[in-house]
């Protein structure tokens, strides 16, 4: 996930007055869309692996799976990938704690990686993941599938499918919730609460 998680941030920097850009119906709609170009730009997902970031992208990575098996009548490899110790702000944050790396039991070497995960936003967790997937093995190509594309990059980085392109400024936060992990499908939009408010 690119944009911190307001759970994780102090109470006097959460979102307030956040309103749903997508709600459980618009997410499944993309996710089908998202999985149909994927078949049309892969030319049938043949040697295709999901990869989701935790947690969120984890789950995005297993819906996009099931969607690509029925249309292509495979089954998908679809695992995750663990970018705690490659981000570039251990120093800066608390200490978090890892979550799992599954690789699907053909591995990556020489296969069609789709990264997949839920807010795009300065790009520092894809180039983690990135280092993350040079260590584990060296796949044909590595795609970019995001559920929210925010904006806002610090490094050249861009998805290659986007469920939502949604502009926002710094003083917003882009919440995404999903029913495996929060109880229901929805993406927020609020405004960053400062200590002030």
């Amino acid at each position: 996930m690119d944009t911190q998680d307001p759970q994780d941030l102090p109470q006097n920097e959460q979102s307030s007055d956040a309103r749903p850009v997508l709600e459980g119906p618009d997410i499944a709609r993309v996710l089908t869309r998202i999985a149909h170009e994927i078949v049309e730009r892969a030319k049938g997902a043949d040697d295709v692996v999901l990869l989701g970031i935790p947690t969120r992208g984890v789950f995005l990575a297993q819906r996009l799976a099931a969607k690509l098996a029925e249309i292509t009548g495979r089954k998908i490899p679809v695992g995750s990938l663990d970018i705690t110790m490659y981000r570039d702000d251990l120093r800066m944050h608390p200490p978090r704690a890892l979550a799992r790396t599954e690789i699907p039991g053909d591995g990556i070497d020489g296969r069609l990686v789709v990264l997949v995960d839920d807010v795009l936003f300065s790009g520092r967790t894809i180039r983690a993941a990135l280092d993350a997937l040079n260590d584990i093995g060296r796949p044909r190509a590595v795609q970019l599938a995001v559920l929210v594309d925010r904006g806002h990059r610090e490094l050249p980085i861009r998805a290659d499918y986007v469920g939502k392109n949604l502009p926002t400024s710094l003083r917003e936060t882009v919440k995404v919730q999903l029913a495996e992990e929060d109880g229901r499908d929805t993406v927020l939009l609020g405004a960053k609460r400062t200590a002030q408010q």
